[in-house]
C-alpha cells in the first residue's frame, strides 16, 4: 500500500482494479477544507489518460511492475517471439502489445517489456533504431536544402519519409515514437 502523500513521477498502482501509472500529481490544501492530491494518471493497459483527485493520506494498493530486456527472434504471423537476456526464456507476444511500429522490428533488436503478476502488459521498442534503405527513388545533387520528402522502404518492410538526398543502401536512424527520420548514419 502506498500514501497519495507518498506519491512521485512514475509510480504504478492499481485503481479500480487497474494499473495505473502516475504522470503528473499536485498536493492541494486549500485554505478551507481538507487536503487533496490531484493526480494525472495513465492506464498502461489501454494508455487512455485520466485527471483523478484524491484525499491527502488515502492509501492505495502499489502495483509492482518488472521490466525486462528482451531479444527480438523471429515472427510467426501475428506472433512475435522474444528471448529473455538473463533467464534465456522465450516469450511469444502478440501483436496488439507491440503497437504500431512493429514493422519496425529487426532480428537481434532489444526491446523493453513490462511485465505485472508474471503477464506482459507493455513492450516497448527503443527511442531511437538504425535501419538501412532498400528501396527509393534517387537522389539528386543539390537536393539538401530544401525540405521535401520522398517514401523509403526500410530493410524490416516498413516505409517513412526520408529527405531526398538519401539513397539505396544508406543507413539512417529513426525515431520510433513519431516514426520520423533523424539522420543519415
Amino acid at each position: 500500500m502506498i500514501s497519495t502523500n507518498d506519491f512521485r513521477t512514475g509510480i504504478t498502482i492499481i485503481v479500480d482494479g487497474q494499473l495505473w501509472q502516475v504522470v503528473d500529481f499536485q498536493h492541494v490544501k486549500p485554505g478551507k477544507g481538507s487536503a487533496f492530491v490531484r493526480t494525472r494518471l495513465k492506464n498502461l493497459v489501454r494508455g487512455n489518460v485520466l485527471e483523478k483527485t484524491f484525499r491527502a493520506g488515502e492509501m492505495l494498493p502499489r502495483a509492482i511492475v518488472e521490466t525486462r530486456e528482451m531479444q527480438y527472434l523471429y515472427s510467426t504471423g501475428d506472433d512475435y517471439c522474444f528471448m529473455d537476456n538473463s533467464t534465456y526464456d522465450q516469450v511469444h507476444i502478440g501483436r496488439d502489445l507491440l503497437g504500431d511500429n512493429v514493422d519496425l522490428l529487426k532480428e537481434g533488436m532489444v526491446i523493453s517489456v513490462q511485465f505485472h503478476d508474471g503477464k506482459i502488459i507493455a513492450a516497448e521498442l527503443p527511442n531511437h533504431i538504425e535501419l538501412r534503405v532498400i528501396e527509393t527513388d534517387p537522389g539528386f545533387r543539390g537536393d539538401t536544402a530544401t525540405n521535401v520528402q520522398k517514401p523509403a522502404k526500410l530493410e524490416t518492410g516498413a516505409v517513412i519519409n526520408v529527405p531526398l538526398f538519401i539513397n539505396p543502401g544508406d543507413t539512417i536512424r529513426i525515431d520510433t515514437r513519431e516514426r520520423k527520420y533523424i539522420s543519415r548514419v
